[in-house]
């Protein structure tokens, strides 16, 4: 499509439709693989200068903003209620993003449940802090990848669940593996992490971190401080918190180094498992060594839901339930998650009583869009009511 030929310049809404996503993902990607070869060169000093040159480009800043305005939580405002819907508010929002002058507004705070029956805080950033945080973040994950630990599967690109879930096979399923598993749990972990180790530690713009680390947050229209950790609902925090826990998986297998020890350690996001062959090596080697980690952190670990487990008992890790019967490995839904799912499928279910099956039908499709659908909507008949 060409520019038309006239006096005026084309609009804000006209530049972002014209846009080449492919070329913009391209100027992104050769500048982070610049980054990342600085990285593995440990020329600090260019990685930093390439990150500047990353977070000022004009690229950047449209696949930011493209990645908060279309994501899941894209129509949730923050503080001041404002969400960038049409084009033109989204190429105004690019066209807007500088660090001269910026300063980050207080978080929306919203308590979620969780699968305890107790609440989780959810901090919710404007939807600019968003963009910002989107912005920086482009910068910071090659240097985040480099230093990752090897067998950490949470937020990261290319991983999921189910690789982890994979790994576990692989230290477990074995005549001769492991036979013995801590299950590990950190307290409050985007909470409770410290802010002078984010910022000594974090290799980013200080001052643009140290405006999402102190912004504060509101709850009942009062303005809380924040002394530790990191928004929740933050783009950029599960990015902080895998660079925070980085460095958990060498420090376990230099402290339990021998013969025989088999210690294997596998992390989604703030929860983790360590296999071992007793449970003595868990108990003197492994735990010390896990709580003068997270302590230097500002982190403890959760004494509730920390456990010390048979591979014969069976453990329960991202809601799968991993137990050997002899030498065979099985692994299948963890029952809490089956009663959680089961559920809120006959929640969804019951609150369609009297209406049409396929708006049914297309509210379980878009809860649960991955895996394999219900029922094609196409082939239900209009007239459908049952």
């Amino acid at each position: 499509m060409t520019v038309p030929v006239t006096g005026a310049l084309p609009s804000l809404a006209y530049q972002w439709n014209i846009i080449d996503w492919d070329f913009v993902h391209g100027q992104v990607k050769r500048l982070q693989m610049r980054i990342a070869k600085a990285v593995r060169q440990r020329r600090w000093n260019k990685v930093k200068a390439l990150q500047w040159l990353l977070t000022h480009s004009i690229s950047a800043k449209l696949l930011a903003v493209k990645r908060v305005s279309t994501n899941k939580g894209s129509r949730t405002p923050g503080v001041d209620n404002v969400v960038w819907r049409s084009p033109s508010a989204r190429m105004k929002g690019a066209l807007s993003l500088r660090r001269r002058g910026y300063r980050a507004q207080p978080l929306r705070r919203i308590l979620i449940p969780k699968k305890n029956k107790g609440k989780r805080p959810l901090g919710i950033p404007v939807i600019y802090d968003r963009a910002m945080q989107a912005l920086h973040l482009l910068a910071l994950e090659p240097v985040a990848e480099f230093s990752a630990d090897w067998n950490s599967y949470g937020f990261r690109v290319y991983r999921a669940c189910r690789d982890a879930i994979s790994q576990c096979f692989c230290a477990l399923a074995k005549r001769y593996s492991a036979r013995w598993i801590l299950e590990g749990d950190i307290k409050a972990c985007f909470d409770g992490i410290s802010h002078p180790w984010l910022r000594e530690h974090i290799l980013m713009d200080t001052k643009i971190l140290d405006q999402w680390l102190t912004c504060g947050y509101m709850q009942d229209e009062k303005l809380f401080p924040t002394t530790a950790g990191t928004p929740q609902g933050g783009i950029i925090s599960p990015t902080l918190a895998n660079m925070t826990l980085d460095g958990m998986e060498k420090a376990i297998k230099v402290s339990a180094a021998g013969r025989g020890q088999k210690v294997n350690f596998i992390r989604y996001a703030d929860d983790f498992v360590v296999t071992a062959a007793s449970k003595d090596i868990l108990v003197e080697k492994v735990v010390p060594v896990i709580k003068e980690f997270l302590e230097e952190r500002g982190l403890v670990l959760s004494e509730e839901k920390t456990h010390i487990t048979r591979i014969e008992d069976g453990f329960d890790f991202l809601s799968q339930n991993v137990r050997k019967f002899g030498n065979k490995m099985k692994i299948t839904p963890a029952l809490e998650a089956v009663k959680r799912f089961s559920a809120k499928l006959m929640e969804t279910i019951k609150s369609f009583r009297r209406k049409k099956t396929v708006e049914m039908i297309r509210k379980l499709n878009s809860q649960w869009s991955v895996g394999p659908r219900i029922i094609a909507i196409s082939n239900l008949p209009k007239s459908s009511t049952r």
